[in-house]
């Protein structure tokens, strides 16, 4: 097998990450809920990967940091929980997932929301002039999508934050959360959300999303936090606030350990060992007859994310004959994000194949996928 879906998911899971989910799992323990001292050690665990992902990416107070089901549950937190009321207006980029046009779209649907999509060039990029020229006075969140999951282009978003001022940013993070060194986001971000079990090296089911001093939000869901339960009013303060019921405590105890993992590799060794193997790739494709990569050749501007199409193959045809010939492991479609599609063009196709590296991938591996690549475009010359 050659693992080329690390956009999905990231595997192998490091050792360590394995163990520790087991340990919780095998332990009599509910945090927060006892008193007793399994249940003070799981507790622990969550807090040791509060604290790994506060220092990860430079957040002052890592009680801000809430822990969530996934991205998913977090984006939707910031936007249904910013009480965004009719006629507030909302940029994003034109690259979104779902994971942000969908609740987007519901809340212009069902509250009179006004989004509007920042124009882009041909490969997803927008500048942050593209951003500024749209904002309005009733202008009330940027939303942005750190790198995309098809093209693998990298926004811009500092400069895209210092364009818009004051305006409250949300950066989804789902592409480069331990790809891409974020350690300064507590300086100027407004709120990030991430999920642990991509990047981070976590679990599946991990996942959340941190907010800056001074920015409040009304829970998707509240009940027991194992706090103030003297009140049937849901505590104010975070992160009990967005955190209620039970922790996915054996998830959060990998997602400590995946984080830990990282910091001793150093993401900065990762992203060139990443972008290193990228350039080789974008190399081999490019000899390649009848094939088509959607996103940046340079390196600098993008993740280790390439998506192509071969001239004779759908998305599908061209996924499902790798993984039979030569066992190389990938994904076809829509990915989630018909936005990028649409934008770049390769909708109607019915999208592409995905190729995504992950810090344990090896030039060896990329060598094996351009092989049958080639064979496969010969087969349809």
């Amino acid at each position: 097998m050659i693992y080329l879906d690390n956009a999905a998911t990231s595997f192998p899971k490091p050792p360590e990450v394995l163990e520790a989910v087991s340990a919780a799992l095998s332990a009599p323990a509910s945090p927060g809920r006892s008193g007793h001292a399994a249940s003070l050690a799981a507790a622990r665990s969550i807090h040791r990967a509060r604290k790994n992902l506060a220092r990860l990416f430079g957040l002052p107070d890592n009680s801000r940091l809430v822990f969530t089901a996934n991205i998913t549950w977090g984006l939707n937190t910031a936007l249904e929980g910013l009480g965004l009321q009719p006629g507030d207006h909302v940029i994003s980029s034109a690259m979104e997932h779902n994971a942000v046009a969908r609740p987007l779209n519901r809340l212009a649907a069902e509250r009179g929301l006004v989004w509007e999509t920042a124009p882009a060039d041909g490969h997803g990029f927008s500048s942050p002039d593209d951003f500024k020229k749209l904002l309005r006075p009733e202008t009330r969140l940027v939303v942005l999508n750190h790198a995309s999951n098809v093209s693998g282009s990298l926004a811009p978003a500092r400069e895209i934050k210092a364009a818009v001022g004051e305006i409250p940013m949300l950066l989804d993070a789902a592409q480069t959360a331990g790809a891409l060194d974020l350690s300064d986001a507590g300086d100027w971000l407004d709120m990030l959300a991430f999920t642990g079990h991509k990047g981070l090296l976590g679990p599946t089911g991990t996942g959340g999303l941190w907010v800056r001093p001074g920015l409040a939000l009304r829970p998707l869901a509240v009940g027991g936090t194992g706090s103030a339960s003297e009140s049937i009013r849901s505590p104010d303060f975070l992160p009990d606030a967005l955190e209620p019921g039970t922790a996915n405590t054996h998830g959060l105890a990998g997602l400590a350990a995946g984080v830990e993992a990282l910091l001793k590799k150093g993401v900065d060794q990762i992203r060139a060992q990443e972008m290193k193997l990228t350039g080789i790739f974008l190399d081999g494709l490019s000899q390649i007859p009848g094939l088509t990569v959607w996103g940046p050749r340079d390196t600098n501007s993008r993740v280790a994310t390439v998506s192509v199409t071969l001239k004779g193959y759908s998305s599908s045809e061209l996924s499902a004959a790798l993984e039979r010939e030569a066992g190389v492991l990938t994904r076809a479609g829509l990915h989630c994000a018909p936005l990028a599609h649409r934008h770049l063009g390769s909708f109607q196709g019915g999208g592409s194949t995905r190729f995504s590296l992950g810090p344990y991938n090896r030039e060896e591996d990329l060598n094996s996928a351009l092989s049958a690549l080639d064979r496969l475009a010969r087969l349809k010359a």
